[in-house]
C-alpha cells in the first residue's frame, strides 16, 4: 500500500496481484506497477482530471505488461508466468479501480431501509475476465486461439492478465476493466481480494462475515493500533482464516479497506 499527495489530493493504492505458473509476473507487477501508475499519474491542476486518471491506469497497465515481457522473453528458458491484477485508486472521495483476471473488490454500503433498519448493500467493484465470458471468447476466437473446458487453449483460466506471453498472440489482453465510484458516509470498507475467498464465499457472504467481526466485543489491545483498527485487523484475518478452513485449496489473499468521513 502507498499513500501520497498529488494534485492537491489525497490517493491512496491497493493492489492484489495472484500469480500462476509461478511467482514472477505477479512480483514484478506488485513492485513496479505503482510506480509506473506514479510516473504517469496527472500532475497539476488540469481539467479532465477523471478522463487524465482513467488513461493513467490504462498506460500503466500497458506499461507493466510490456516490460514483465520484454524481461520474460530475454531468459532462458523464457519465463511463461501470468498474473491477475485489481488495483484501488482512491482520489480523495472518489475510488477507481483496474482489474484484470479473476481476483475481486467489493463495497459495503449500509443504508437505512423503509422500516428504518439499517441493511448492507454489497456493490461489484470489478469485472472477472474468464474465456467463458461471450465478450471475452469472441476476441479469443477472433485471434485464433480456442477455448476448451472453460480455458483458454484448454490451459489458462483468466482472458486477460500480465504476463502470459505464450498466449498474448490467442487474444489474451492486459487492458484492464475501469471502474468509478463516488464514497458516500454510508460505506464502510472494501474487500480486496484473489479468487482464492471467492470460490468459498460469495461476496455477499464476505461482507457480512466482516460485519460480524466489526460488531463484535471487545478485542485484544495491541501498541499503536487503535480500536478500530484491531477491529479491521481482526476482521481480515478471520475472513481469510475461514476460507481456508472452508476448504479452499487455493491461496488466499486479502486486504480490508476501512473507510471514514
Amino acid at each position: 500500500m502507498c499513500s501520497v499527495y498529488l494534485c492537491r489530493s489525497r490517493v491512496s493504492y491497493f493492489a492484489v496481484f495472484d500469480g500462476h505458473g509461478g511467482a514472477r509476473a505477479s512480483r514484478f507487477a506488485a513492485e513496479n506497477l505503482h510506480h509506473n501508475l506514479a510516473k504517469k499519474f496527472p500532475s497539476g491542476e488540469k481539467e479532465n482530471l477523471d478522463k487524465l486518471i482513467k488513461k493513467c491506469l490504462l498506460d500503466t497497465f500497458r506499461q507493466t505488461d510490456e516490460d514483465f515481457l520484454k524481461k520474460a522473453s530475454s531468459q532462458k528458458p523464457v519465463w511463461k508466468d501470468g498474473s491477475t491484477a485489481t488495483c484501488v485508486l482512491v482520489v480523495d472521495d472518489m475510488v477507481y479501480v483496474a482489474n484484470l483476471g479473476d481476483s475481486r473488490a467489493v463495497l459495503c454500503r449500509v443504508e437505512a431501509s423503509a422500516d428504518g433498519q439499517k441493511r448492507s448493500v454489497t456493490l461489484a467493484l470489478s469485472k472477472e475476465h474468464n474465456p467463458t465470458i461471450y465478450e471475452e471468447r469472441m476476441r479469443i476466437q477472433r485471434a485464433g486461439g480456442t477455448v476448451r473446458d472453460g480455458r483458454v487453449l484448454g490451459v489458462l483460466e483468466v482472458s486477460r492478465s500480465i504476463g502470459d506471453g505464450q498466449y498474448k498472440r490467442c487474444g489474451v489482453i492486459s487492458t484492464p476493466d475501469l471502474r468509478r465510484i463516488q464514497l458516500t458516509p454510508n460505506d464502510r470498507f472494501i474487500i480486496l481480494a484473489c479468487d482464492g475467498l471467492f470460490k468459498v464465499f460469495s461476496a455477499d457472504e464476505a461482507v457480512k462475515f466482516v460485519l460480524n467481526v466489526l460488531q463484535e466485543g471487545t478485542v485484544e489491545q495491541k501498541e499503536g493500533l487503535t480500536e478500530d483498527e484491531l477491529r479491521f485487523e481482526s476482521a481480515c484475518q478471520q475472513l481469510a482464516s475461514e476460507a481456508v478452513r472452508r476448504g479452499c485449496a487455493d491461496n488466499v489473499t486479502v486486504i480490508l479497506l476501512s473507510i471514514g468521513f
